[in-house]
């Protein structure tokens, strides 16, 4: 049994001509529909916490709810959720069995304020579908309480935040979307759990790494990729990390994280040792995902472009790596977690629409 395999175009603009162009000015720049949420903040089982960023039929982002007040539900950081889920919010979401609900995991130091969250959003809550912002710890805006934080394999993770939503909407037809860090998770989790994770209708990832140490060294490789999207990366990692070690002395290796250059330093001062791992090497061999697409049972569209600039194409799986539920889209363009469209100034809508027709049709 091996995987279909699409390698149909992402029409992407003359204008925007190759790798680094695409991912950059989608990530930055690119036109975009805005969304609201509501947040719903869920306590784990390890003493720490997770924001969820609900947007529905029946929600109203921006009117604070008759069972609440202002200052109670304000939510003070410049975030995408306007304010807190209540009570009242749940009794307004609806109920019936045929609902569509999509819930999102954002890519490394993303969040519902990321361009291709908010696109992917508001086109699915635009017609008709609930839709929810897994947040990974300390990326919804606050930090989180433990000194840990989230990692490309957090499969059980990933777990905890698809059974805390199908809890609060069991009657929904549930999809799920990963991007990038969060579709390694996810595809990881699919791979795992193979038909127990049957009660979701589809699924899909995006720009996933697949191939954690092709991702790695290849962003550890290169003026662009290591000046660039490292730094970019590492900016906000670290401020985070060496927050958490004010927080918690002793237990984080400051010096070796201030002065991580790339990602794999980063990961092993940090990622690996705190969530179990030996070294970087040891991390992304044991979280990458491609292993565990041969045991996905879900109809799950892996969509990767063959110029991702954060994964060599030669890492990208064949059909015969894959189960027959899945099925792999692999046009020569489109960037990293991008994939802009249309004359100047361009937008992000193929992206979105592409997922739609996956699910509504599974091609």
């Amino acid at each position: 049994m091996t995987a279909r395999l699409d390698t149909s175009p992402c029409p992407v603009p003359k204008w925007l001509p190759d790798r680094h162009s695409q991912t950059l000015y989608a990530a930055l720049a690119a036109s975009h529909h805005r969304i609201a949420f509501v947040r719903e903040r869920v306590q784990t089982p390890d003493g720490d916490f997770l924001d969820f960023d609900w947007a529905g039929p029946g929600l109203s982002p921006n009117r604070v709810p008759p069972d609440a007040s202002p200052a109670a539900v304000a939510i003070p950081e410049k975030v995408a959720a306007t304010r807190w889920m209540t009570a009242h919010d749940w009794q307004s979401l609806p109920t019936l069995s045929e609902t569509p609900a999509l819930i999102l995991f954002h890519g490394l130091e993303g969040g519902s304020s990321s361009r291709y969250a908010q696109s992917i959003g508001q086109y699915f809550r635009a017609r008709g579908w609930v839709v929810v912002i897994g947040h990974f710890r300390g990326c919804s805006g606050h930090p989180n309480r433990l000194a840990r934080a989230y990692y490309s394999g957090d499969s059980e993770e990933i777990g905890f935040m698809l059974q805390t939503v199908r809890a609060r909407l069991p009657h929904a037809r549930w999809h799920a979307v990963g991007v990038s860090l969060g579709g390694n998770a996810l595809l990881k989790y699919l791979g795992e759990q193979g038909a127990a994770a049957g009660w979701l209708q589809a699924c899909a990832g995006v720009s996933v790494p697949l191939d954690l140490v092709a991702a790695g060294i290849c962003l550890s490789q290169g003026v662009i990729n290591r000046q660039l999207y490292s730094r970019y990366f590492l900016r906000t990692m670290k401020k985070k990390v060496l927050e958490k070690a004010s927080r918690y002395p002793g237990a984080l290796d400051v010096g070796r994280i201030a002065h991580a250059r790339d990602l794999r330093e980063f990961d092993d001062a940090y990622t690996a040792p705190l969530h179990g791992f030996r070294n970087a090497l040891d991390y992304w061999n044991r979280a990458a995902c491609k292993p565990w697409l041969a045991h996905i049972a879900v109809p799950t569209l892996v969509l990767n472009a063959r110029n991702d600039p954060f994964l060599p194409e030669p890492a990208l799986p064949g059909p015969n790596e894959c189960s027959d539920s899945v099925l792999l889209h692999q046009p020569a363009e489109g960037g990293h977690a991008g994939f802009p469209t249309g004359p100047f100034p361009g937008h992000l809508g193929w992206l979105p629409q592409r997922l739609a027709r996956y699910f509504e049709t599974q091609r």
